[in-house]
Formats: C-alpha cells, structure tokens, sequence
C-alpha cells in the first residue's frame, strides 16, 4: 500500500474528534504543562500559510511533553471581537455575530485538517456573552478597588470608604488623581452621595476622566496608538486627529514599578523586555511649579516634571503640548490666530508620530509668561507638538544649553541659550548634556557640583511649596473604551452623572439590538441607538464598549476551567488554577509587547492581589515566532515607443533586451518559476490574447520576497497545500524552512523533498509489493546507533525549540535505516514515536499497523536515549597506496598496529591495489589512517 495520506489524515482526525483524544483532565496524577498560543482573530480571509508557524511548534511541543509524562493543557479559542466585522456589518447591514460565526467555522476547518492537538472542548470566544460576564465582573473588581501605596496592592475601595469615614483624608497613600481633596471625617460625612462618589472615582483602579484620545471621524471611534499609521487609521485609511474625550481609563501605572521588576523572573526574549522596560520609562527626578504671570492674583501653574532639576536656572522657556488644560487661558488676544492654527495642524498627527518626528522645528508663543520659581524671571510660555498632553504633565521646561532639542527650538525661535555648568562646551553652536563641573549663572548652587546641587535644589523647593522629589513614568493609564457596537459593553449605568455598577446577579450584560452600526445622529456611539435600552428602564447605560485588549487579558485562565466547571460562580475554579497556575510555554507574535502582553501582565498582578490567582506573572515562557513572508512573483510587461504597456510579456532572464514594467502574477500559478501561461490567460482575462517571448520554451517569472499580502497575489492557502501533499508534510516543512524566531520567505519548490521523505519513512514499513512487512529480529549495532542518534537529537531540539534541525536529522536516519534495509520493529516503533510530535497522521497510522490499539498512542512514553550505543567500537580507516586515497576499510578500534596490518594486506580490494605487489613498508596511525608504500 503506498502513502495514502489524504485517507490517513481524514481518518485520524475525525477519530480524534469522536474521542477527544486530547481532553485534559484536571485531576490528574501527572505533572503539569500548560501551553498556549495566542489565540487568533478570525478573519474573513481564513488563514494564510504563515498563520500556523506558532501553533505547530506549540503542537510539537505539546504532543513531546505528553510523550514525555506530562499533563497538557493545549487550548484554541478566537479572540472574537474587532472592528473588521463591525466595519463589514455597517456595510451590508449583517449582524457582526453572523459574520463572526462564519469566519470561525472558516478557522476551525483550517485549524482541525493541519492536526493540532487542541482540547476543543475548553474553546472560548470573548464575543460569547459566558464569556465576557466575566470580563465585565473582572471590570467590576477594578472598579471597586483602590492602590494602597503602603501594602503595595489593591485593595477594596469599602476600605477607603471605612478610612475616609473615621479619618479623612489623613494618612492615605494611594495612586491616584493630582487633584484629589484633602477632607477631615466630618466633612466627608457632610458630603452628598455624589460628591463622595466623584471623590472616590478618582481612586478607583478603572475610572473616567478627560482624556487626550487618537479620533477618527470616519470610523466613529477612538483607535489605539498600535491602529494608527502616518496619521490615518491602520484600517481604511481614514484620517485620524488628537481630541479630548470622557473616556474610561485603567490605572496601570499603580503597577509600573511591580511591572519592571517582574520581567527579571520571567523567560522571556530579551528584546522584548526591553521595548516593555522603555515604554514603562522609569525616571527619577523632580516636580517643579511654575506659576504664571499674572496682573491678577492667580492660583495657576505649569507643573512639570524634571530628570535634571539642577539645570533650571538655565531654563529660558516652558514648552506645554497643544492641548494643555491652560492654553486657551495663557493664550494673549494678540496670539490668538496663531495658536488656534497651530492646534489645529497638531491634531492631523497621531501621537507616534509626533513622537517620532524629531527633525522638525514647530511652535506658537501663547504670549504669556511663567515665574522660575527660585529666582523668579520670567519664562516665556510656547506650544509645541513634540509635548504630549497625556505623557508626564504635558509641560516641559526648556534648557537649550543642556538638551539639543530645546537647543534647536530656541535658536529657531531666537530663544536665549544660557550656560550653566563651567564644563558645557561651546553651547551656542549645540548643547552639551554633561553634569561635570561646577555650575555658572545658577543663583545659590553657584560652585556646587551635581552630587552637591541635587538635595539643595530639591530641599529649597519644598521649603517655598513650589516642588517635590519625585519618580515618574512615561507609560500612561490606559484608555479602556472605544466608541463601537461589537465589543463588550460596560457594566455601568449613570446616576447624576455620576458611574454605578450593576448588580453582579445582572451579568452578562448583552449587546442589545440596533438598527445601525453607526454612530447616532446625534455623535453617540452606535449603542445609543438602543432606544429602550437602560438600567431597570430608568437609567442610561454606558454607551462605549470595551477596548479589543480587555477579553485578551484574562483568557488563560477560562481555559483552565473544565466545561463541566464552567457553570459555577467563578471565571475558573480555585482547585483547577491552583493546580495550572501559569502558562509554561507562550508563542506568539512580538507585535503585542507594549499592548496585550502588558495589558495582560497587569490584570495578572491585579487578580493576584485579590488573592483569586496564584502566580504574580502569567506567562513563564514567551517565544515570538517570526514572520513567513511572501514569496511573490512578477511577469514583465514589455512597453512600446510611446510608453505604453502593450500586451506583449518577456521571460526574466531577456526582460533586459526591452523597456517593461513588472506585473504581480498569483503565485498558485507559477511552480519553480515557471508561469502556466493558460492559468495566467484566465487569471488577467485582459490578456487573454497575450504574447510570450520564452526562454528555452518556457516563461521564467521574477522572484521577490515580501509580506504576504492578497494584494501582491503571494498568498499561498494551505488548504492547496495539505490537497496537495497533506498535513504531516505542511508541519514538517513550516519547521524546515528555518528557525523558529527568525522571519522566512515561503517557497512552496522546497516542498517536494518533505513529501518524498514521508514516502520513503512511510517505506521503512512495508515490502516491495507495498505490503506492510516489520520483523520481530533483534536490531543490528548500526541500526540501534541511527535510532539512539535520532532520539538524542530530537529531545535536545525540541527542548531548545530548534525545531528545523530536527527535519533534516529524520532525513539523515531515514536513509540511513533504508540503507541498511531495515524493518526492525524495535527500531522502527520507537521511531514512529519520536517523529509523532511533528508529523501525528502518518505516525498514529503506522502505530495501529504496528499492532497496538487505536486511541493508546498519546500515552505511549518517549523512547529512552542509551549513550551506549553511540560509543564507536569500528572506525572507518583511510587506506591509501603510495600517498594516494584509495578507500575507506571498517577495522575494529580494540586491534593493535600490528592486527590493523594484516587485516588491511588480507583485504581483497586491498590487495587488487598492490597487484601482486609487496609492499617496501605499511604505515599505521591508530584511529586515523594507514599508509602502503610498494
């Protein structure tokens, strides 16, 4: 029987569904490993051949750990909501839910035919309304919480409440607002119902508050930094512009500093811990208030804050973003017009690319001044877009000679330059950062050095109430809200303006119905179109629904939830994360460092606090797989004298013999280079009557690796793959083409090697008549050698995630046991089990032939790797005659000089050599060589 394998593959997998083969129990007696990937969005495209890099190496790994002993949990779900659908339900009208539907359904087929040893029946959807009930109370916990800067953690807001009552305000050390009240118990006792309850939303762990937030009209939403690109939405292309909103926040930054130290315990890649570690930025430095000029008695200041406060006698202006709180009140009539044009030019860019853009000189003078408020000169006050309204106070106070960018604004804007340390170089041609020497033109640190300066700045400022000691961080909280229709809504209605919560017993709270998907005419978001929709019919719900990363940050720990345990009272029984814990392997793409997984790190350490999970960080292990690209294709379009394209095409290796253009072709199209020129007529019907100038009777494409994109026509399906050659042939090479961090074109011409490797593997079993043939006989020396070889290095591999070594390793054995015309069922056993992990069809098939039982197979044990038959006992001796190689001879390593001698003079082919010959001398190395001279 030949290698069936469209048979083989259809009949193990449906086998594996009837049985659920790869169910997990969590009661078991083995040792545990969780491994996870990150789930996916699925798409209306389905998955690409690059999609599933990342989930067959945690297949491989998962089904090794099985092999090896362990307990495995391995789910799948879809990460269910997104804009994609909702944008396709404002087109057509179709709820996003039926969409969603088809497109996992679409994801699933994929999934189930590539063989993944998914437990399906732990799958979650974050759009199911099970699910997202408790992404809404996990949102209730923040909201009822508080960070208590003393035990370090969250606690319940009820004790805040209790302190405020018997105490005040007294003694509170929280993260927090900047403007909260200071208040004796009394006078918290006076306050109404809501004031108490403005007062302690300022606390809360989730909160609303104004923020500065990326909004794009043509969506209707606020979008994430990572959804912005060049100023326009990463979706559609829609223009996109800074805007001030009520906006639903997470107070991340009370876990900044737990969030740094946290990635000291974790294995993860050390690039990716670094991009964590700098958009947390951690600084220490100093709060100084300026306070503005004013001909009128004025309680307004500029706070900012500052990593060299020893250079603020050389500050000669103060920079705030265009969107501080006090331009419109520090703008002068006479700058009015400029400031208003600035602004606007300002909100066209999106926050990174402000960031980004440190080239450019830009800004507007509002017309007013500061007071420095250690030697009280007047500090000019501007505007600039490289200052971010959300990022630190939104004001920076300017020292061009000690920063270039402030050097650059005030020579732009004819700005003075102050020197202020006697070791500063030159600094009216650039700054010069240095905090050597001793400082100049700075009041009473005159001769100090920076060591000596930093206490007496910082004491002076405190004396006079105008600044602190302080550290800060340039990661801010986080926008928790988006102005769509498909996400989960908010569990909160409104009193008196004022935020409630739902009853927890009123959970899930469901997206109710709407005629549209758009914003209502009036600018609410598209829930407002819900007419009838209101708490208990009387008060107005929350009208945004949460952002995309909120059921992505908890989802591990459903999945630890059996489905018989889903129906109690809690995201996840308390025996089952005691016993999962954590995730030991997480694969997935780096993209996510500053979103999901901190986002996801955060509601870790919150949930923690809450004593509801056991470990501080849910993910021990991170792999980020890379990127398959695209492998794209081009035919040559040859143009005529007036530069027009004619319908004319030139094979690549002549295309510079004519002036052409390059077309993309469909790559589906095309094999090693090739172009179907019939298939080509048919898929550009345009150049149905096309002419081709050949090669050797053939059209050669260019060739072009790209990101793989339906646009470039280089998207290669792997349904047309597994059709093609089958699923343990797709795993086998995905791992072949390279390591499994590094980005790799696809090349569907290197596939025919796999296949025929599984052909000939698949060989090994049977006879020459095709019959299935394994013997009973003890295996020979060599062919224990191959096996133990193989068994050695998969282990070390798999172990090491260096799973494209391990292809071509098989390759080698193979051969090797094909060569030695084995079908040793000692051999070839332990064999289907080490290849399982990678290629689980055409293994499990073989498995069942070899005599054991269907289903048995997940529990066999990985084959044990005896040293002992790796240890040489022959070595292969160079003969050479007179100097010259002539063969290699298989001697015993245990012979003497004189024993290797005469075994090599006795040797027939040795002696056809010597023709007759007697040979003058006969030089042997031990263990490397022997020499005849005749």
């Amino acid at each position: 029987m030949d290698y069936q394998f469209r048979e083989i593959e259809r009949k193990w997998q449906q086998f594996w569904s009837e049985n659920q083969t790869y169910k997990v129990d969590n009661n078991s007696e083995k040792p545990k490993y969780y491994v996870l990937d990150m789930f996916p969005y699925p798409s209306g495209a389905g998955l690409h051949v690059g999609h599933p890099l990342g989930y067959i190496a945690s297949d491989i790994f998962a089904r090794y750990k099985r092999l090896k002993g362990f307990n495995v949990l391995h789910p799948m779900g879809y990460d269910s909501f997104g804009l994609p659908a909702e944008q396709y339900a404002v087109q057509t009208g179709q709820h996003p839910a039926v969409t969603t539907e088809q497109n996992i359904a679409t994801y699933r087929r994929q999934l189930d035919q590539i063989g993944f040893s998914f437990d399906w029946s732990r799958e979650v959807r974050t759009s199911d309304p099970s699910y997202y009930k408790w992404t809404q109370w996990i949102f209730m916990q923040l909201f009822n919480s508080w960070y208590n800067l003393e035990s370090d953690k969250a606690e319940s807001i009820k004790e805040l409440e209790i302190h405020f009552t018997a105490s005040g305000s007294a003694g509170i050390k929280a993260v927090c607002d900047e403007e909260v009240k200071s208040f004796t118990a009394d006078e918290w006792k006076q306050m109404s119902e809501r004031e108490q309850q403005e007062e302690l939303l300022k606390y809360r762990l989730t909160y609303l508050r104004e923020s500065t937030v990326n909004w794009c009209p043509a969506l209707g939403t606020v979008l994430a930094n990572d959804e912005v690109k060049d100023g326009v939405s990463e979706r559609g292309g829609y223009p996109v512009e800074q805007k001030k909103m009520m906006q639903w926040s997470m107070r991340i930054t009370a876990y900044a500093d737990r969030l740094l130290q946290g990635l000291d315990t974790i294995d993860w890649p050390e690039p990716l811990k670094e991009m964590q570690r700098n958009w947390i930025g951690k600084s220490t430095g100093a709060s100084v208030k300026f306070k503005v000029e004013s001909s009128e008695p004025t309680h307004n200041s500029i706070e900012v804050f500052t990593t060299r406060v020893d250079t603020i006698f050389g500050v000669t202006f103060l920079v705030i973003a265009p969107e501080h709180e006090l331009v419109p009140l520090l703008t002068t009539p006479g700058q009015k017009e400029e400031i208003e044009t600035y602004i606007a030019q300002a909100r066209k860019k999106s926050e990174l690319d402000r960031m980004a853009d440190t080239k450019t000189v830009s800004g507007a003078f509002t017309g007013s001044y500061v007071l420095n408020p250690l030697n009280g000169e007047k500090v000019p006050v501007w505007i600039a877009d490289y200052v971010l309204a959300g990022y630190g106070t939104g004001a920076v106070m300017a020292v061009p000679s000690g920063d270039q960018r402030d050097w650059l604004f005030a020579k732009h804007f004819n700005l003075p330059v102050i020197q202020i340390l006697d070791k500063q170089k030159d600094v009216e041609h650039e700054a010069d950062p240095t905090k050597e020497g001793r400082y100049i033109n700075s009041d009473f640190i005159n001769g100090l050095t920076y060591q000596e300066a930093i206490p007496v700045l910082i004491n002076k400022l405190e004396e006079i109430g105008a600044g602190k000691a302080k550290i800060q961080y340039r990661m801010r909280d986080a926008i928790f809200g988006r102005q769509r229709y498909w996400g989960e809504p908010v569990p909160v209605y409104f009193k008196d303006n004022v935020p409630y919560l739902i009853e927890e017993s009123e959970l899930p709270l469901v997206l109710p119905e709407v005629d549209k998907y758009l914003p209502t005419e009036a600018g609410d978001p598209p829930l407002g179109r819900a007419k009838e929709w209101k708490y208990r019919g009387e008060a107005p719900y929350e009208l945004s629904t949460m952002p995309g990363w909120a059921g992505s940050s908890w989802y591990w720990y459903r999945y630890m939830a059996s489905p018989e345990e889903r129906k109690g009272e809690t995201f996840a029984p308390r025996k089952a994360i005691e016993y999962w814990k954590d995730v030991d392997l997480y694969i997935g793409g780096s993209e996510h460092a500053t979103g999901h997984l901190l986002y996801s790190r955060f509601w870790n350490k919150f949930l923690k606090d809450l004593a509801l999970v056991e470990e501080e960080e849910p993910f021990k292990k991170l792999i980020n797989q890379g990127m398959i690209q695209g492998r794209s294709n081009f035919v040559y379009r040859v143009i005529n004298e007036e530069g027009v394209g004619t319908h004319v095409f030139v094979s690549y290796g002549l295309k510079d013999q004519y002036k052409t253009s390059h077309i993309h072709v469909d790559v589906n199209i095309v094999e090693n280079e090739v172009l179907d020129l019939d298939k080509f007529r048919s898929f550009r019907p345009e150049f149905e009557n096309a002419e081709f100038i050949l090669e050797n009777g053939k059209y050669i494409c260019g060739v072009e690796v790209e990101k793989m994109s339906k646009s470039k026509y280089n998207v290669v399906n792997p349904d047309d793959i597994i059709e093609r050659y089958g699923a343990d042939t797709l795993r086998l090479y995905e791992m072949f083409l390279g390591p499994l961090e590094q980005s790799k074109p696809w090349n569907t011409n290197g596939i025919e090697g796999v296949f025929k490797f599984l052909r000939k593997f698949w060989k090994l079993f049977h006879n020459d008549q095709f019959e299935f043939s394994v013997s009973d006989e003890q295996p020979s020396r060599a062919e224990l050698k191959s096996l133990h070889k193989i068994i050695r290095k998969v282990e070390e591999d798999i172990e090491r995630f260096s799973f494209n070594t391990s292809v071509s390793s098989f390759m080698i054995c193979v051969n090797e046991l094909t060569d030695l015309k084995c079908n040793k069922r000692q051999i070839l056993q332990d064999l289907v089990i080490v290849l399982a992990p990678y290629a689980p069809h055409i293994t499990e098939e073989l498995w069942t032939l070899l005599g054991n039982q269907p289903g048995t197979f997940s529990d066999a044990a990985f084959p044990k790797f005896n040293p002992d038959f790796l240890v040489e006992d022959e070595f292969a001796y160079p003969i050479s005659v007179n100097g010259k190689m002539k063969m290699n001879l298989n001697i015993p390593l245990a012979l003497e000089v004189p024993e290797i001698e005469k075994v090599v003079l006795e040797n027939a082919a040795v002696q056809k050599f010597l023709d007759g010959k007697h040979p003058r001398k006969v030089i042997v190395v031990k263990g490397r060589i022997v020499n005849i001279v005749i």
